[in-house]
């Protein structure tokens, strides 16, 4: 498996990864007071599979042995940072946060993408800040990606916009190369730290960068009583956006445009 894609599978990717910013388009606009986790999965579900996709989350295992995930889209609410179920039938209530990450494969090769959205009309300003900072970090990421540099660099560009406002900077998890498969090499971290060796940038990487971060500062996280979803250990609000980029000689491109 090349962590390097050819331009024909960079093409591959834009395609499926603009099939996939509708998808998750469609399942963001579905968002309101009343509507249930279970029903934004199908809605998010089936756009992409009308266009020719499939869900790379769905039924997807780390390893033989794990039980598969049994969602299109992770539905991931307030507390709960990333890998929420969304079959839930759960019931969206207005001042929720929802996190909304999905996946698909076309033409062979995967994409990945997340945001975070307000469910109701008017978000506190405090919320505002937060999704508009997590987003801000994102992009800053992605303009921190070029041939030549080196992971470090998009993890020092995500650490700097996030640090001043002393948000928790979850380090349990982080992004990753994505194409051949769902999760591949190399890891992208959002903050600097030793643990994390110099990386390259080459011309054909593809790479899902990813910052989660907690209202409450503490970047700690636990697993839910359910086993999948991931939440903030001190109950704070959590926020995630992703996008899949691909660096070329040409440029670094978003190859799944964010919905929001």
């Amino acid at each position: 498996m090349s962590l390097i894609k050819t331009s024909e599978e960079i093409n591959a990717m834009r395609e499926g990864g603009h099939i996939l910013s509708r998808a998750l388009k469609a399942a963001v606009d579905s968002v309101r007071p009343g509507i249930t986790l279970r029903e934004v999965d199908a809605i998010g579900e089936a756009s992409m599979r009308a266009e020719g996709a499939t869900p790379s989350f769905l039924h997807y295992k780390t390893s033989p042995s794990d039980t598969p995930f049994p969602s299109t889209i992770c539905l991931s609410v307030n507390e709960e940072i990333v890998h929420g179920l969304g079959n839930r039938d759960r019931v969206l209530l207005e001042g929720d946060i929802l996190g909304l990450d999905i996946g698909c494969w076309y033409k062979g090769l995967c994409t990945d993408m997340a945001v975070s959205v307000y469910v109701g009309e008017k978000p506190p300003e405090k919320i505002v800040k937060l999704l508009a900072v997590t987003k801000e970090a994102l992009l800053a990421g992605v303009a921190a990606a070029h041939v030549g540099g080196d992971i470090k660099d998009i993890s020092a560009a995500i650490e700097a916009v996030v640090k001043p406002h002393k948000y928790g900077n979850v380090r349990a998890l982080v992004g990753h190369g994505v194409g051949h498969a769902v999760h591949e090499n190399p890891h992208v971290p959002n903050f600097l730290s030793p643990q994390y060796p110099s990386i390259k940038i080459k011309d054909g990487m593809t790479l899902a960068l990813e910052p989660m971060f907690g209202m409450g500062g503490d970047y700690r996280v636990d697993t839910a009583d359910d086993g999948w979803a991931v939440i903030m250990a001190d109950g704070s609000i959590g926020s995630h956006f992703e996008v899949t980029i691909a660096i070329t000689k040409e440029g670094t491109e978003i190859l799944t445009p964010l919905p929001v």
